[in-house]
């Protein structure tokens, strides 16, 4: 069987519960997801300082998986944040495969053409402005949306949440060279399938195309995991994982 690990990391653990459920839905039952929750941070991403210390939550997250289960490694690692915080970190660090939920939905929807993206949360438009940048998509972004509601906000309300995002995306489904639209965020899993019906263009779902990229990924040929440094003050499982 294989083994899919979904690292979220906020400390929140109804955001880890909502995408264990629509990953292992979206990857079937010959393969095993395993949700760990950060063990320090922010309960949402919202700025630029929580998505600096998520990318550490995310190292550390990872690390503590290898302790725990090193004769059952992953085949892939899935970053739970639509914003994939530690991306670069954790591919140059791990033998598995590492993605995030925005690097997989921006490439799902590069392949219809120019696309939008909605998400939640004022402080991510910058930032998911870079990180298009930095793979290689930003031409192909039209725009992106923030609506004001984070997206822990959006899951605890779901049906105003629909409401809402149905009406984000139709607006900017009317953008010139829009061809589909990103529906971005882990408190969001599952919302695109009732956003679509009122927009005309295809609602990219960030988990689940996390999910299918993750699982499509080529086993790397990095034998082994570990950081390339010794570290001081972090946790024993960083700590075991660093140049020694």
């Amino acid at each position: 069987m294989r083994r899919l690990l979904v690292i979220n990391p906020n400390t929140s653990a109804s955001v880890s519960a909502l995408v264990q459920h629509h990953v292992q839905q979206a990857a079937g039952p010959n393969v095993q997801v395993d949700t760990v929750t950060a063990r320090f941070g922010a309960p949402y991403i919202a700025c630029e300082a929580s998505y600096a210390v998520a990318g550490h939550a995310l190292l550390d997250a990872w690390a503590a998986d290898q302790s725990t289960s090193p004769l059952f490694a992953p085949d892939a690692v899935l970053i739970a944040c639509f914003g994939d915080p530690g991306l670069w970190a954790l591919r140059e660090s791990s033998a598995a495969p590492v993605t995030g939920l925005a690097e997989a939905s921006f490439l799902q929807a590069s392949q219809h053409g120019g696309f939008a993206v909605v998400t939640g949360g004022a402080a991510w438009k910058p930032m998911l402005q870079r990180l298009a940048m930095g793979l290689g998509v930003y031409e192909q972004v039209v725009d992106i949306h923030t609506v004001a509601p984070s997206g822990v906000e959006l899951a605890n309300d779901p049906q105003a949440a629909i409401q809402l995002l149905a009406q984000a995306c139709a607006d900017m489904a009317t953008r010139p060279g829009v061809r589909s639209i990103v529906l971005g965020g882990a408190g969001l899993a599952g919302m695109a399938a009732a956003v679509q019906p009122y927009v005309p263009v295809p609602v990219i779902d960030s988990v689940l195309a996390g999910t299918t990229h993750a699982l499509a990924l080529t086993p790397r040929l990095q034998a082994t995991s570990g950081f390339q440094v010794q570290w001081s003050n972090v946790s024993p499982e960083l700590s075991a994982l660093g140049r020694s």
